[in-house]
């Protein structure tokens, strides 16, 4: 679906915001040039700047025109790091909400990790979470276990409501890596309802295999990320 104009107009800047063409305390152009290089009305102009502007990138001064506010907050959450833990360790508060509970259940036909024989065999049990920054959502996460090893995982009270920390205190099952996918995509509407966002706008779409300290044990999460607020960053070292 395609994007109306302003919205066009308004992800091209902030994308050119995030990128660094343009930098923090410096001018977007004024309402009549984005008008005549865009060729959009200055109506459209102004829709595209206030959302830039709700969204913290821009202040708009009287008689100075737009102009570039510091980067938005990065949560560190590219890493193979819990959510509670990363977005704890901020002054930001984090929150999960179970769109799901743990339930059993069977692969996709069509799952976006190969899965081996045995986790076919075994099923996985699934939960949906929706997570919040501070109020905001920031992330729609569904993550499948393999049913393997983890006897009653459904009926286990979570620890600090975090699921690393449930696998690691009931099963010793400790995260050791990652292997993630990223796609820029347009949200649809099983999704953009939760996020809080219009149909089409633009979102991150993760597909992560993690690795754990139990040969041949992985956990599978697909994610949609909600960059409106906060840039999803990580810190490589």
């Amino acid at each position: 679906m395609k994007l109306p104009r302003y919205k066009q107009l308004h992800q091209k800047l902030k994308n050119d915001i995030l990128s660094g063409h343009y930098t923090e305390g410096s001018l977007l152009p004024s309402e009549n040039t984005l008008s005549a290089e865009h060729k959009i009305t200055r109506v459209m102009v102004r829709q595209a700047l206030s959302a830039l502007e709700q969204e913290g990138y821009i202040a708009r001064r009287q008689g100075k025109g737009s102009i570039v506010c510091a980067q938005q907050p990065a949560l560190g959450l590219l890493s193979f790091r819990g959510f509670s833990e990363v977005v704890g360790e901020t002054e930001h508060q984090p929150k999960s909400i179970f769109l799901q509970k743990p339930i059993l259940s069977d692969w996709d036909s069509d799952f976006f990790f190969n899965v081996s024989a045995e986790e076919e065999e075994a099923g996985c049990i699934m939960i949906g979470r929706l997570r919040q920054v501070d109020s905001q959502p920031v992330m729609l996460e569904y993550t499948y276990l393999p049913n393997i090893g983890i006897p009653s995982f459904t009926d286990k009270k979570w620890v600090q409501n975090s699921l690393f920390r449930t696998l690691y205190h009931h099963y010793q099952i400790e995260i050791t890596n990652v292997d993630q996918r990223i796609w820029a995509i347009s949200a649809e509407s099983d999704v953009s309802g939760f996020l809080g966002i219009a149909v089409g706008s633009p979102i991150l779409h993760i597909q992560r295999q993690y690795g754990t300290n139990r040969p041949d044990y992985f956990v599978y999460s697909s994610l949609y990320c909600n960059t409106d607020h906060y840039a999803i960053g990580t810190i490589i070292k």
